[in-house]
């Protein structure tokens, strides 16, 4: 059986998208799930838009994501140059042959010796191939005019580059988006025209936002640019696992998946044939999961420059890791950790309705609350200690459970329900908390 090669093929013209490395990926996947190779391909071409660093930034970002391959313009390979731009004496030599057997043509710009070459397409002709998304897809020639190959300035067009790449670089697969479907006669015209085998072509589909339209890269409802999910803090195994969900569906009731057992579980017949939805609430979900399962350790070294950058004062190492225990749970990635600091710590102090509602219904809260203010006045404000006043507190007024806890939590941090107590109010410190029952004994005293 001949060895599966495939390709991603990216233009150097931006940043890496969520559709190019949904590309990316799936490509890997197949060749990978088949014992194949994965080759990264530049097409520079389009010179005009290109831009520094495109390339770079595609590379950098597929390492990250957790992509390797075997041959690319940083590997090297047999079957290089990897960068469109270094192989144009290859395109012109082909190019050439065509002109020779008649099969393209000169077309010259007016009052000028230069010219595009342009390819004659056969009459009456059905180009027809089995995708392996969509089954049997069919086009007629008369639906497609004469096409350019070479354009006036030396350089070819993607349909002619795009063929003669991957036949020498022996690509059995084509894994790309549903736009090029349009592409296809085109290429196996070319392909047909030397006699070359046409390799499999499979079209995946478009990826759509929650109102079910196309993704713009002018949507900016939703980030689309990995580097953007790297700088808020997703973890790459995360944004993997996800992106592989957008258009595949494994066979197992499961969706929480590492790279390894993608890699086994794929197969081209379970891509979808619908658009796929791009969830920004399952991406969290997924990107949470894979947040709890780090290490204390792990959690707080990885979240810890978001807080520096933010400004934030560090107190102490054990502060910091007090803090990462609190919020941990509750983080859905790494730059949330901010947001979330900020809601705890904030000099605003203000009470939920429902929460105020608690207290107003059950008389023995107001006790309760001055009881607590009076201990914690003198407490020393470590976790521990603030756990056994708490059950002091109990003593003194003759509460216990909800009477007890509700009351406290609601006094000091204004909501119902929240992280652990002690060390929630440990790390707010002694005079914030002092401060935020004393506002809630007056308001509880005006309502009376």
């Amino acid at each position: 059986m001949t060895k599966v090669r495939v390709r991603y093929a990216p233009s150097p013209t931006g940043l890496l998208h969520i559709g190019n490395a949904r590309t990316a990926i799936f490509n890997y996947l197949f060749s990978k799930h088949l014992g194949g190779d994965f080759i990264i391909r530049i097409e520079d071409t389009d010179v005009k838009r290109n831009v520094v660093g495109g390339e770079k930034s595609q590379l950098d970002n597929l390492k990250w994501l957790g992509l390797d391959w075997e041959e690319s313009p940083d590997k090297g390979g047999n079957y290089g140059p990897y960068r469109q731009l270094e192989r144009l004496d290859i395109y012109q030599k082909y190019a050439n042959e065509l002109l020779e057997r008649g099969l393209a043509y000169k077309e010259y710009k007016e009052d000028s010796d230069a010219y595009a070459i342009r390819f004659k397409v056969p009459k009456d002709k059905t180009y027809a191939f089995d995708d392996l998304v969509r089954g049997t897809l069919k086009f007629e020639s008369k639906e497609v005019e004469d096409w350019i190959m070479i354009k006036d300035n030396g350089i070819p067009t993607y349909n002619f580059a795009v063929v003669i790449d991957d036949h020498l670089m022996e690509i059995t697969h084509v894994l790309r988006g549903e736009e090029h479907i349009t592409n296809t006669p085109k290429q196996m015209m070319v392909y047909e025209a030397f006699g070359w085998e046409i390799p499999r072509f499979g079209h995946m589909t478009i990826i759509v936002n929650e109102q079910k339209k196309k993704l713009s890269k002018r949507d900016h409802s939703i980030v689309q640019f990995i580097g953007q999910y790297r700088e808020m803090g997703y973890l790459p195994e995360a944004l993997f696992n996800f992106i592989t969900l957008l258009g595949w569906s494994p066979s197992i009731n499961e969706e929480i998946l590492t790279k390894e057992q993608i890699i086994e579980l794929f197969e081209s017949k379970r891509l979808s044939k619908a658009p796929a939805m791009f969830d920004v609430v399952k991406l969290q979900y997924i990107n949470h999961q894979y947040m709890k399962k780090l290490s204390p350790e792990a959690f707080a070294s990885f979240v810890k420059p978001f807080l520096v950058e933010a400004k934030i004062d560090i107190k102490s190492d054990e502060w910091l890791e007090n803090l990462c225990s609190l919020l941990h749970d509750r983080t859905s990635y790494g730059k949330e950790i901010v947001s979330l600091y900020n809601e705890f710590f904030s000099d605003e102090f203000e009470i939920e309705a429902e929460a105020m509602a608690f207290l107003k219904e059950n008389e023995t809260t107001l006790q309760t609350i001055k009881s607590f203010k009076s201990i914690l006045e003198q407490s020393s404000f470590l976790p521990d200690a603030i756990k056994e006043e708490i059950k002091a507190v109990g003593k003194d007024v003759g509460v216990k459970g909800k009477l007890l806890f509700m009351p406290v939590r609601i006094a000091s941090t204004g909501v119902m329900h929240g992280p652990e107590l002690p060390m929630a109010l440990s790390l707010l410190g002694k005079e914030k908390v002092l401060n935020r029952i004393t506002q809630t004994i007056n308001l509880l005293e005006a309502n009376q």
